[in-house]
């Protein structure tokens, strides 16, 4: 298996290499030059897996660079040793007729971005001794909230690894910052910027391939690599869940195997549902993909009309995760439903970043939508779901599921498409107690992060993550704020050089 990048599809590596260096040379995506293919009797095999078989045998087809023995240690690593709260690792809940909820949220960080974020660190590390050199890897990090604490957990106090994360200031829950702002490790550095977080991805792909910067890190004997989903080895372990929760479905009678789900997702980059897509191609039995935006509801636009337009106003939500503009993942689905044209992903990234908007053919607009469908959920709409389904199903789930749950109600009224389905929960809802309690009860006036907490499980029932209580006496170790132009400057302050 080799792979090649969206910008230039005449580039040819092999896994390690893509997952160790994050992103290709002149700024485009990895990307798999051919999508394996799993028979009826592969996806059937996996039924009576566990979860950690299951994800062997789905890497094993993409990382074939790596032995037996390596993705054992990589994958056992990830999600052995009871880091996840749940046996089942990503366990799958009925919560009402057909609608199932996959909770991605049992692990460290209570969120789904533990889901490859626990496994990236083995597979850089295993791939930079194939390709590195012994150099020492920087991993650079834009954040809406939930990726920059799984980041930081996975490589925190790695050998030969340095962790550096940029996040909104004013863009994240404060749950989110303080398990950010309190992390432990000796390779880790945090700083918050002005700014959203578009603003810090942008800047940080400046410098991923700024070629004085390379050069400096270089000098160090150091190198930049990602742990946004850019980054193919973020990617990849996602695909994962959705072969799991399939099987589960089976597994408890649900559905009849070969019989197709739908399948939603709230997201805001655009790589968790791609990853979906890929399950697809895989031979994974869906109908439809839902994609579920909130009011930052870009991605919604383009997947209806075919216009990409940035140029909007931003909204900070109750959901921050998915407070993004900037989708980066979309141009892996460009890629590959355009038929592989890398001049045509070149001119609308190019005009994307000179123009802010960009508009793709008839063509292939049909293309997308043959798997893609797409909504968004506004703020008041977030609250009444956490509500309503807390009342009417005593489920309680984050403003970010919400916004799934509501995208696939609408989507099943207006479609009549009410086959089983699989929505994606991102979180934990104590990691948003805040707005999760303000949906439940009237007022939360005076009270504290943790006093929010302690009246959340009151209202619920529901235990409170470990993670989540062990925050509460933890010291606060960063506290730097920069503008998204000192950016560089920053980089080279905590890596000292």
């Amino acid at each position: 298996m080799l792979y090649t990048s969206t910008r230039d599809k005449s580039i040819r590596v092999s896994a390690a290499q893509a997952i160790t260096q994050g992103i290709s040379e002149e700024g485009g995506l990895f990307v798999p030059c051919e999508i394996p293919k799993f028979s009826e009797a592969q996806i059937r095999a996996m039924i009576d897996m566990d979860y950690i078989s299951r994800a062997k045998t789905v890497l094993s087809a993409y990382l074939t660079d790596f032995s037996a023995e390596e993705l054992d240690y990589c994958v056992n690593g990830a999600y052995g040793g009871n880091k996840f709260s749940s046996e089942k690792i990503a366990p799958v809940v009925r919560v009402n007729g057909n609608e199932n909820v996959l909770e991605l949220w049992h692990g460290p960080t209570c969120a789904f971005k533990d889901m490859a974020l626990q496994l990236l660190p083995y597979l850089m590390m295993t791939s930079a001794k194939k390709v590195a050199g012994g150099k020492t890897i920087v991993i650079l990090v834009a954040t809406s909230g939930d990726t920059g604490k799984a980041a930081l957990e996975g490589f925190k106090d790695v050998e030969h690894t340095r962790i550096l994360v940029f996040y909104p200031d004013e863009g994240v829950s404060p749950m989110q910052k303080l398990q950010m702002t309190t992390q432990e490790g000796e390779n880790v550095a945090v700083c918050a910027i002005k700014g959203n977080f578009d603003d810090a991805q942008s800047a940080v792909k400046s410098i991923f391939t700024d070629a004085n910067v390379k050069a400096q890190l270089a000098e160090k004997n150091m190198m930049f690599s990602s742990a946004n989903s850019i980054n193919w080895g973020r990617l990849v372990p996602q695909i994962v869940y959705y072969f799991s929760a399939y099987c589960d479905l089976v597994q408890q009678g649900s559905i009849a195997f070969g019989d197709k789900i739908n399948v939603v997702v709230p997201t805001g980059n655009f790589g968790n549902i791609l990853a979906a897509y890929y399950a697809v191609q895989m031979g994974l039995p869906v109908g439809k993909l839902v994609c579920a935006s909130n009011t930052n509801n870009v991605l919604t636009d383009f997947l209806t009309s075919g216009e990409y337009n940035k140029n909007r106003a931003f909204y900070a939500t109750t959901s921050p995760s998915m407070d993004i503009l900037i989708s980066s993942n979309l141009e892996r689905l460009l890629y590959h439903l355009s038929g592989e044209d890398d001049g045509l992903v070149r001119d609308l990234m190019a005009r994307l970043s000179e123009d802010g908007c960009y508009r793709i053919s008839s063509e292939l607009r049909a293309n997308i939508q043959k798997y893609f469908a797409a909504g968004f959920c506004g703020e008041e709409d977030v609250f009444a779901t956490i509500r309503t389904h807390f009342e009417k199903y005593h489920y309680l789930c984050d403003t970010h599921t919400a916004v799934a749950l509501k995208v696939y109600a609408d989507y099943v009224k207006s479609t009549g498409d009410d086959i089983v389905s699989v929505i994606d929960s991102t979180a934990s809802p104590y990691k948003f107690s805040a707005s999760v309690l303000s949906a439940l009860q009237d007022s939360t006036k005076d009270m504290s992060e943790f006093e929010m907490v302690d009246e959340l499980h009151r209202v619920s029932g529901m235990d409170v993550p470990q993670p989540i209580e062990a925050l509460q006496n933890k010291a606060v170790r960063f506290r730097e704020v920069c503008s998204k132009d000192e950016m560089g400057e920053i980089v080279f302050k905590l890596l000292k050089i």
